[in-house]
């Protein structure tokens, strides 16, 4: 079974989502320039969004290299002598996935928390042998510098990677963090820690043509007696109405949660709430473009492959003058057709539920029989086809 999440966005002028140059994030489509938001920044801001994080609590990953700092606090916290924490954790960590000179790991990890849990634990537990079996190995290693035909592992070396190896196969892989079984994770230096992601995320793109504006904008020091400005710079922004698409295999999700039901439809709430309110943070202090979509679409399909609707757009959406004539009723004008077409085409086998709910004054000719008055209603329809 797959959700699919629809929607119509417009925002005021910002920079939400920042390219290298920090100017809005923009791309070609239907041979016109669009205004883009990643589907990366989209996944974060969900990811952090209090939203979703509030639903959830512990059952969350991180995102960090400084697994060693995180491992080596949890084993000192029980009352470990810090002299070995601070040989065998990094020497642990450095078998596991590689570290760098500063005790950072040399890719960014993500785990979850009932994964860190179980590291630390199994560490506890096989202590004695894993720091002797450190303390052996720095010991080699020490003997054998500068030694010619010494650039292959040792022998005692070897055993600890062994060790390590074993205890970290234990704790990490099948994980409750409902951010990693959503987005999924992969880890090249141990490919069975990989984790298919459940959600698919598109790149949110402007319904219309978009032209990037400057902003030239100046300081000025409160104490100097000086004319003119302290400093001078510039900010590239645009104002755009956004389709953004995502897609969600309950299935996929179920199976990375280990069949825990209830946990992977709390994660489904989540998500959808917070997809729906959460809005990226780029440039908002000097932005503020806290505008909630105007339009949200959701389908829950039993069978058959998802669809997108961004071909809708495929031909920029003008605007004009008058009543309705602006870019959010168009784009929504111009969905709600290209919906019909769509499944007179193909038909609608398979689905389930596709209620809607828009903000604006619009009609509806083809979306509006499932239509609901709140993003609550729609959240409710959504939880029953899963059942």
């Amino acid at each position: 079974m797959k959700l699919e999440l629809h929607m119509i966005q417009n925002f005021a002028p910002s920079c939400l989502n920042r390219d290298d140059t920090n100017a809005p994030k923009d791309c070609d489509f239907g041979g016109f320039r669009r205004a883009r938001i990643s589907s990366q920044c989209i996944k974060r801001t969900i990811r952090t969004s209090p939203i979703f994080k509030d639903a959830l609590e512990h059952n969350l990953g991180v995102r960090t290299k400084l697994l060693v700092k995180m491992l080596s606090d949890k084993l000192k916290d029980v009352g470990i002598d810090a002299g070995e924490v601070e040989m065998t954790v990094p020497m642990f960590v450095s078998s596991y996935c590689g570290i760098d000179k500063e005790n950072k790991t040399k890719v960014l990890l993500y785990l979850g928390n009932d994964e860190l849990e179980r590291m630390a634990a199994t560490l506890r537990g096989n202590w004695p042998k894993m720091a002797r079996a450190a303390e052996e190995a720095a010991a080699e290693a020490e003997d054998n510098k500068g030694k010619k035909g010494k650039a292959i592992m040792s022998d005692k070396a070897k055993q600890f990677a062994e060790l390590a190896k074993e205890a970290a196969g234990k704790a990490v892989g099948a994980t409750r963090a409902v951010d990693i079984a959503l987005f999924g994770r992969m880890v090249a230096e141990s490919p069975t820690d990989n984790i298919d992601a459940a959600c698919q995320v598109a790149h949110a793109i402007s319904t219309h043509r978009v032209n990037m504006e400057m902003d030239f904008y100046t300081a000025v020091d409160d104490i100097s007696n000086e004319t003119g400005a302290g400093m001078m710079g510039t900010v590239e922004f645009n104002s755009a109405c956004f389709y953004r698409y995502s897609v969600l295999d309950f299935d996929q999700l179920l199976n990375n949660l280990g069949g825990d039901r209830e946990l992977a439809r709390l994660a489904v709430e989540a998500f959808l709430r917070a997809l729906v309110r959460a809005i990226p943070t780029g440039k908002q202090t000097s932005t503020a473009a806290h505008n909630p979509p105007s339009l949200v679409m959701a389908v829950v399909r039993q069978s058959g492959a998802p669809q997108s609707l961004a071909n809708a757009f495929e031909q920029p959406v003008l605007p004009r003058m008058g009543e309705n004539g602006g870019l959010v009723v168009k784009s929504i004008e111009r969905l709600d057709r290209y919906w019909d077409r769509l499944t007179s085409m193909y038909g609608q086998d398979g689905v389930k539920v596709r209620p809607v709910c828009v903000l604006d004054e619009v009609k509806l000719s083809n979306l509006g029989d499932q239509a609901v008055r709140s993003i609550e209603e729609l959240a409710a329809r959504v939880m029953g086809a899963l059942e």
